[in-house]
């Protein structure tokens, strides 16, 4: 058994881990993970935390002064982890890698058709008692190209939705998926994908080299007003360049379920602050961005799978045998 301090946790958090608990003492914590809470951990064995949590070079130091040996992701991604540090430091970093793909993947489709037939402005006009249809034209996904950024687990899935759909798929990926090979989804380099795309999604990890993969550049050389939906990793985007491309006619229309600074806004109710991000609040200005709050993963399937999946990673750290799913540098 080990004790484990779940930080950065929600409602439906405790709700999962508590019914996938078996053998672990568990503490949940309210707070994010960084330099001013880490003494939280103090005590534990292994930490939880999720995409906004910080676990860089400091905190890891302080988390291995304390005793903790595991750290524990509750997602796929682990770019705000300092992996180099943890190795050096003897701390197991283990995560989430395939929780629910359908769940972002069915997201990232919900994101694309409510964005191109303008659901959103469409309920808030009902609602107000307006039904007019100005404003609200859409296009036919059929026979358009749409382009796949990634076809790990999530965009594989994607792709596929987007293929049912009657769309030419064009993909970017460093491996082939033989199964989307065998539809007819052609593989491209970036270039072709971007210069050919009516509509591109983002689902890919967040690396050095993919680290404002959509940039001045990158929208420069687009087709002329392709929509773009992000539900990989706010960074992905420069977000600056992504409001020029608004600006300028360059980006159709935009879909985002994560944001670049989303650490000091997503996951809070902050209806009674005044938000204080001006690019973020740009962003909100667009009658053709469409934004959800990294909510992707939030599904009843997904948030158990992620229970399950992290409760057993730790069991594995603490275990004589090999540890499941381990990230390293």
């Amino acid at each position: 058994m080990a004790d484990i301090r779940i930080f950065s946790a929600k409602p439906y958090d405790r709700a999962g881990f508590d019914a996938a608990n078996r053998v672990h003492d568990l503490v949940f914590l309210d707070a994010r993970l960084d330099a001013s809470t880490v003494d939280l951990a103090t005590g534990a064995d292994a930490v939880c935390v999720f995409v906004n949590d910080d676990v860089s070079t400091p905190v890891l130091e302080e988390l291995h002064r304390r005793g903790v040996r595991c750290v524990a992701l509750r997602c796929a991604g682990y770019n705000n982890v300092d992996l180099g540090a943890a190795e050096r430091l003897g701390l197991a970093v283990v995560h989430v890698p395939a929780y629910s793909p359908n769940a972002v993947a069915e997201h990232t489709l919900a994101l694309i058709l409510a964005l191109n037939r303008r659901i959103h402005r469409a309920y808030n006009r009902v609602r107000d008692g307006n039904f007019s249809l100005d404003g609200l034209v859409g296009f036919d996904l059929a026979g358009k190209t749409a382009g796949v950024v990634g076809t790990g687990r999530i965009g594989v899935i994607v792709a596929r939705l987007l293929w049912h759909l009657r769309c030419r798929v064009v993909a970017v990926d460093l491996v082939a998926d033989p199964h989307l090979l065998e539809l007819g989804v052609e593989y491209v380099d970036f270039e072709q994908l971007l210069a050919e795309s009516d509509l591109i999604t983002l689902n890919c990890p967040l690396t050095n080299e993919t680290h404002h993969l959509i940039d001045a550049g990158a929208i420069g050389r687009m087709r002329r007003s392709p929509m773009l939906v992000n539900t990989g990793r706010g960074a992905l985007i420069d977000t600056q360049a992504a409001i020029d491309g608004l600006k300028s006619g360059a980006i159709g229309s935009l879909a985002l379920d994560v944001y670049e600074e989303e650490a000091d806004l997503f996951f809070e109710d902050r209806s009674d602050e005044i938000l204080d991000d001006d690019v973020f609040a740009r962003l909100l200005t667009f009658p053709n961005v469409l934004i959800t709050a990294h909510q992707a993963f939030l599904t009843r399937e997904a948030l158990s799978a992620i229970a399950t999946t992290t409760l057993d990673n730790v069991s594995s750290v603490f275990s004589d045998g090999p540890v499941s799913n381990r990230v390293r540098a």
